[in-house]
């Protein structure tokens, strides 16, 4: 008889460790094969998906933006090392994929308060969350939800624009999250800052900002340093709206802006944070029906393994420890 050989199986069901023969191409589509279940008892991380767009100020469609970044990570899973970490994140990590958040496509002004209570309920036990949108308005329910848990955070926001725009504390839009996070305490403009802004808004909050034109001057190790310096040593979430990258990169997403940087660039910036003590983060904004390939949900999905990389790195630097 001859040797034998591993039984293909389906992940997003059956989890196993090393590389498995299973094809990129077929199965549940959950992110990068992570067993798909409601419970996250024990889990180091939660990946979940917010399919909201209804903020949106221009090009909706990033309500399918879990859909697309799920099934573009398929990929990034095939039991080798992640790049450029040289790891196996799922070797330190017990990841899962929760699904996506629910609430009612009819009655939307109650959608926040049901996105902060099913984001508290998934942090509940001190699991990393992992939120793919969705329209931007989708990291202030997010935010809220951390808030209770860790205080006062810093915001690491990669994005074309400001998102500082009038707020009359009730709207819901995609524009404005970011100074009512601000005012309502959520986030610490003096540890916080901003990459890529490429437009003007009224007000800068105090946080600081790296702007499109700063990022062609600067490596990404510069840019990396900057984010470090500025946030320091307390809590932190990431924030990465797909429309930071240039269009030539990011062509699916709802506002896209020209001027911005490539995808390997801030791949390179992302990998290099190692030393945050971020408790969450996010993509937001992938709008499959302006996508042409996958590419910018390619881009979205190596965005979101990058930060489990990150996180993994920091297990075994405290189990070693």
């Amino acid at each position: 008889m001859g040797k034998d050989t591993a039984k293909p199986v389906d992940r997003a069901f059956s989890p196993c460790a090393g590389h498995e023969p299973e094809p990129t191409y077929s199965g549940a589509l959950s992110f990068m094969r992570r067993r798909y279940t409601k419970d996250v008892r024990g889990a180091d991380a939660v990946v979940w998906g917010i399919p909201f767009d209804t903020s949106v100020t221009n090009r909706p469609g990033c309500r399918f933006g879990p859909q697309a970044i799920r099934r573009a990570s398929a990929i990034l899973d095939a039991g080798d090392p992640q790049e450029p970490f040289g790891i196996d994140p799922f070797e330190a990590l017990n990841v899962v994929d929760y699904g996506d958040a629910v609430f009612s496509s009819s009655r939307l002004w109650e959608a926040p308060a049901a996105m902060e209570a099913e984001a508290a309920g998934l942090i509940a036990d001190g699991a990393f969350l992992l939120t793919l949108g969705g329209d931007h308005f989708c990291t202030y329910p997010v935010l809220r939800a951390l808030r209770q848990r860790h205080g006062p955070m810093a915001l690491i926001q990669f994005d074309a624009h400001q998102d500082t725009w009038p707020d009359d504390g009730e709207e819901v839009s995609h524009g404005n999250f970011v100074l009512r996070a601000v005012r309502e305490g959520i986030i610490d403009p003096a540890r916080s800052i901003q990459i890529g802004i490429r437009t003007h808004a009224p007000e800068d909050c105090g946080i600081a900002m790296l702007r499109g034109a700063d990022l062609d001057e600067m490596g990404a190790g510069a840019i990396a340093e900057a984010i470090l310096a500025r946030v320091g040593a307390g809590p932190a979430y990431i924030t990465f709206d797909i429309d930071c990258l240039d269009p030539a990169f990011a062509p699916g997403t709802g506002t896209p802006t020209a001027g911005g940087p490539s995808t390997a660039r801030m791949l390179n910036v992302l990998s290099r944070l190692s030393g945050l003590d971020c408790v969450g983060a996010d993509v937001m904004e992938v709008s499959p029906p302006y996508d042409h390939a996958d590419v910018t949900a390619i881009a979205g999905a190596a965005i979101a393994s990058t930060y489990l990389s990150l996180l993994a790195l920091k297990k075994r630097e405290e189990r070693i420890a």
